[in-house]
Formats: structure tokens, sequence, C-alpha cells
């Protein structure tokens, strides 16, 4: 799983008859520090989140269970929206 955030939709009216009825989310991953990180990601949708909403996304075969859809094309999708954010900064500082 990965911290997440919505940074757009996508509409395509042509695609894989197993995407259809399914919201596509354009999703941004984060670091702790809410930096972006990586590229951005299509992502099913499945909880309903909205644009500028902090996420909880997953990829790969995980993203197909979440989205009840295990023969789909799907390789990323939304499972959480995000309320709050702790971290213990100490914690991390111990490790290094």
């Amino acid at each position: 799983m990965k911290i997440g955030r919505i940074i757009g939709t996508v509409v395509a009216t042509r695609k894989d008859e197993r995407l259809t009825g399914h919201k596509l989310m354009i999703t941004q991953g984060l670091d702790l520090e809410g930096n972006p990180e990586g590229d951005a990601v299509i992502a099913v949708d499945t909880v309903g989140a909205g644009i500028g909403e902090l996420v909880i996304f997953t990829e790969g075969t995980a993203a197909r269970y979440a989205a009840d859809k295990p023969q789909s094309p799907i390789d990323a999708a939304i499972i959480g929206i995000i309320d709050n954010i702790d971290v213990y900064e100490e914690l991390l500082k111990k490790r290094r």
C-alpha cells in the first residue's frame, strides 16, 4: 500500500469492457513528507475519493482483488481515504 493524492480524473468512453462502471483517478504517490514520489498512475476508485484527497492505493494483483475484478486489466486501485497521518520522526532517526 502507498500514500497518494488524487490529482485528476480520466474519462475513457472506449475501454476494456471489464473497466466499465469504474471511476478512474490520476493518483500521485507521495513520500512521508507529502512530496511527489515517482510517476502518477491511473487508479480505479473503490471508495469514492475526490480531487485533492489523500488516499491509500495499492498496485498489482492486490489492486484487482480490491476492485473485485481479479481477471481485469487493473494495475492500481484506491482503497482508502486518509483522515490523518501521524509519523513518529524519532523512530525514523533511530533506524539510520
